[in-house]
């Protein structure tokens, strides 16, 4: 680590200026300072003193009310009358309508057509005016900086500004006088790294001999892959799950400190996420949302990685904005991101007796999900969730175990389609289907998304399989099943560029291979 105090550099010296900021930050007028608690149940588990920053507690159930009232008292009073904006469709919003409010300001919010509703009742709650445009996040600040030319509005950036990352940093301020005992890691959620930012800055020059690591959805790391290019650059998509990170480029400003201040990154996949929300409810008995629970599933992933025991690590659960709709989804995956459920296609002979010979088979495990319909006279393919340990080894034995005496087994615990579709689909063959592709899509979660597919589809093609399944989320995710005649298929992707919805082509899925084609 490089000394971030050397005044000789002044690239490495430049987070210093951010203590001061930080230090006369003014913000609890409005924002609350939050408890730092003990995750007993975690502490027990990973053998560590493991402590939750409770930003799910604010006013708007999230960090953001920091940075954005910091910024909002910053503010001149012609800029004051004039009125702020922002493109948001998270807990952003909800923080700058809230500090508007109070000060009396008008604040308009552009959000996308695809945010979910409890977040757009929250920001006209909080008092902003809420505009809707568009699908996508760019859609909604392409306009909202037209909004700023027509009508003379302040533009508060939701992480890319130095009052905003001096408000946030405040989160670090509390952590050290709320505990002030050796602490080995601080883990902190990044999307375009506001928070990261200022509370890095803030306990590198207090306490350098702390970790900070930043915890990145595995979907949308940008900020490990600026570290990997020493540049910022630009991920060509992004994942929606944990939409309060889901940030295609880190900020500028934001990677100008962090490039300097954090030790490591750590990324989460949407299984592990879903763990971690499952241990703050357990611990907590609050709910976070995905990005709140990604600090914890990195703190989780890094404990396993080094094996420490003994240590203080702390998490920050940054927010609990979350729609209910998306926690069957959540229940739905959470075993699998604590290791003790396995997804397998497992072939049985179909005959009297096969699967009862099975269940002795597997012993004393238990099975969690048990999907099977009648294909053939030979042999039948099943869909199968199994209760396996969170020992490493324990899944690839359990597979192994399964060869052994016979079985042909595909493991599909790590395939997103078997997981997200065919679970809810085994038993639909269609024998007669010719010329079958297949594509997994995630379309915008609003009215006219379907027709918009239908319309671009060339009259000729036959959709042969639809799955849908409403996660509560942003985007709805699809699997669709086209006839398309050979001589046709190089206009596939000609009609899946004209649709402009992210997909996947999963022909050679094996889990499509075995239980729908």
């Amino acid at each position: 680590m490089p000394d971030l105090l050397d005044p000789s550099n002044n690239l490495l010296y430049m987070p210093k200026s951010y203590i001061k900021r930080i230090l006369d930050a003014r913000i609890y007028d409005l924002a609350i300072e939050t408890p730092l608690d003990t995750a007993a149940l975690m502490s027990a588990r990973l053998n560590n003193n493991v402590l939750l920053k409770r930003e799910d507690l604010q006013p708007v159930f999230a960090f953001k009310i920091r940075g954005a009232y910091n910024k909002m008292l910053q503010l001149n009073e012609q800029q004051r009358r004039n009125g702020v904006i922002a493109a948001s469709a998270g807990n952003h919003a909800q923080g700058l309508s809230l500090a508007a409010k109070h000060l009396g300001v008008t604040a308009v919010i552009v959000m996308p057509q695809t945010t979910p509703q409890i977040k757009v009742d929250g920001v006209r709650r909080h008092g902003g005016k809420v505009v809707l445009v568009g699908d996508t996040y760019d859609e909604a600040f392409e306009y909202s900086q037209k909004l700023v030319a027509e009508k003379g509005y302040t533009y508060i950036h939701p992480f890319d500004d130095p009052d905003v990352i001096a408000g946030q940093g405040t989160v670090a301020v509390e952590i050290l006088r709320q505990h002030t005992g050796p602490i080995h890691a601080v883990f902190i959620p990044v999307g375009g790294g506001g928070l990261c930012a200022g509370m890095a800055a803030y306990i590198k020059h207090i306490r350098p001999e702390t970790k900070v690591i930043a915890v990145e959805a595995e979907d949308s790391a940008c900020l490990k892959l600026a570290l990997e290019k020493n540049r910022r650059a630009v991920l060509p998509e992004v994942g929606l799950f944990a939409d309060g990170v889901a940030v295609r480029q880190i900020g500028k400003e934001t990677f100008r400190v962090l490039r300097h201040t954090v030790d490591e990154v750590i990324t989460a996949n949407t299984d592990e996420m879903c763990a971690a929300i499952k241990d703050i409810f357990e611990d907590t008995r609050s709910i976070a949302e995905p990005a709140g629970a990604l600090s914890l599933a990195g703190l989780k992933k890094y404990v396993a990685q080094t094996g420490c025991v003994g240590e203080t690590l702390v998490a920050v659960a940054s927010g609990a904005n979350i729609n209910f709709d998306r926690l069957r989804y959540i229940s739905e995956r959470t075993e699998i991101g604590e290791k003790r459920e396995a997804i397998l296609a497992v072939t049985l002979p179909e005959r009297p007796g096969a699967y009862k010979k099975f269940c002795k088979d597997l012993g004393k495990r238990n099975i969690t999900e048990f999907n099977y319909r009648y294909a053939e006279d030979s042999e039948a393919h099943v869909f199968v969730g199994v209760q396996v340990s969170q020992e490493n080894h324990d899944r690839r034995d359990l597979v192994d175990m399964l060869i052994r005496k016979g079985y042909a087994v595909e493991d599909l615990t790590d395939n997103e389609m078997a997981k997200l579709h065919i679970r809810h689909m085994v038993g639909g063959r269609a024998p007669e289907i010719h010329d079958e592709v297949i594509y997994r899509f995630e379309f915008p979660e609003r009215p006219g998304a379907l027709l918009k597919f239908l319309t671009h589809l060339p009259v000729d093609w036959n959709i042969s399989m639809f799955h849908y399944r409403n996660h509560g989320a942003a985007y709805g995710r699809v699997l669709v099943g086209l006839q398309v005649p050979e001589a046709d298929r190089g206009k596939v992707k000609d009609f899946l560029n004209e649709l402009n919805y992210s997909y996947w082509e999963e022909n050679d899925n094996p889990a499509y291979r075995l239980f729908l084609s």
